[in-house]
């Protein structure tokens, strides 16, 4: 009997231990598989102010100085054309039927970003790039050119000397280039002429535009404006949508925004989406984490096939992911043509449960 009661206690205390290992292995597996806490992003970064943006802006012009690297005048007529043409403004005559073989001279297209709120006398980085058969821009230039915006109103004038990431020599037909030499950089080159007017103090509400079309992040992005400056100043209008009732005073106006744009959103779940480049053959999959109520790839047959020129077949199951259907094609062999095809034929089929985005 006591034999006995020693092995039941000895059989009892095995138990215990197996299901303390039980359970410490379900404890682990989740902490392992537990999804981490959805990352709040500000509103700023979600999100922008409608209206309130850059402006690209645009400009032809002429750049000089240059060490014999410039326009090729009987291949870039139009460079000859501008030389004249500036030369004529500043009272020299150049006469009717006259050939000039410039040399030191390239015709450049010259752009910019004019930021919202920029002002006039304000300074803006210009980039520079040769518009003909200029060799290199190094060491050139640029005449007062203006810059025009979509309206073809001037807004900045742009001026300088060109700094030119590059260098390069030739000689006895060698020829050693480092980097681009037919385009440069003027930091602060351009002087900005007009402002741009925008709807931050016009009308009783603003609009933010979210980056991203999602009526969750929407609803999320008004509630968090609600709660902090008193329900019904947000409404969301749409999935990219939410309308903000503003303060009259433009001071107001800009500590409003500067209170909410930095208030925290818990960012959705992104949708399933597969994105292909056809010029490069890459694929990028964007899936929901492992326990989300999102999945990517669905299956409705378990008898697709597909052949390969080697004869071999595979067969997925019922509910295989993306991922998986990738590796196993890899495995035999198949390339980035192959996959893009592969991957159109399997939403046509209607067997891919995501966004299929080709760029």
């Amino acid at each position: 009997m006591e034999h006995d009661s020693v092995s039941n206690a000895g059989a009892r205390l095995e138990g215990l231990i197996r299901a303390l290992i039980a359970i410490a292995a379900v404890i682990a597996s989740a902490a392992l598989w537990w999804p981490p806490a959805a990352h709040a992003a500000r509103i700023k970064e979600i999100a922008s102010v409608q209206g309130v943006r850059s402006n690209p802006l645009v400009g032809y012009g002429l750049v000089v100085g240059l060490d014999g690297t410039g326009d090729q005048t009987t291949s870039t007529p139009f460079t000859a054309q501008s030389i004249a043409a500036m030369l004529q403004q500043m009272g020299v005559t150049v006469p009717a039927g006259a050939s000039m073989q410039l040399k030191n001279v390239a015709a450049v297209m010259v752009t910019a970003q004019l930021p919202p709120f920029a002002q006039p006398g304000q300074t803006l980085d210009v980039n520079v790039s040769s518009l003909g058969n200029a060799k290199s821009l190094r060491g050139g230039t640029l005449i007062a050119t203006p810059l025009k915006g979509a309206d073809g109103q001037i807004y900045a004038l742009a001026q300088g000397n060109l700094i030119v990431g590059g260098a390069g020599a030739s000689a006895a037909g060698s020829k050693v280039q480092i980097n681009h030499l037919a385009a440069g950089r003027i930091p602060e080159g351009a002087t900005v002429e007009r402002s741009v007017p925008t709807p931050l103090n016009q009308g009783e509400t603003l609009q933010l535009d979210l980056a991203a079309s999602d009526y969750g992040t929407a609803r999320d992005v008004a509630k968090a404006i609600n709660g902090k400056m008193g329900e019904g100043v947000a409404q969301a209008i749409d999935g990219r949508t939410v309308r903000v009732r503003m303060p009259a005073a433009p001071d107001a106006r800009v500590a409003f925004l500067a209170d909410i744009e930095n208030l925290p959103v818990d960012r959705a779940a992104p949708a399933a989406r597969v994105v292909i480049n056809a010029r490069t053959g890459s694929i990028v999959v964007n899936q929901p984490n492992a326990l989300a109520a999102g999945q990517t790839v669905s299956r409705d047959k378990a008898d697709i096939t597909i052949t390969q020129q080697a004869g071999s077949l595979i067969q997925m199951p019922a509910g295989t992911q993306l991922v998986d259907v990738v590796k196993a094609l890899n495995s035999l062999g198949a390339t980035p043509q192959d996959l893009l095809a592969i991957l159109q034929a399997i939403k046509a089929a209607g067997a891919l449960n995501a966004e299929l985005e080709v760029i």
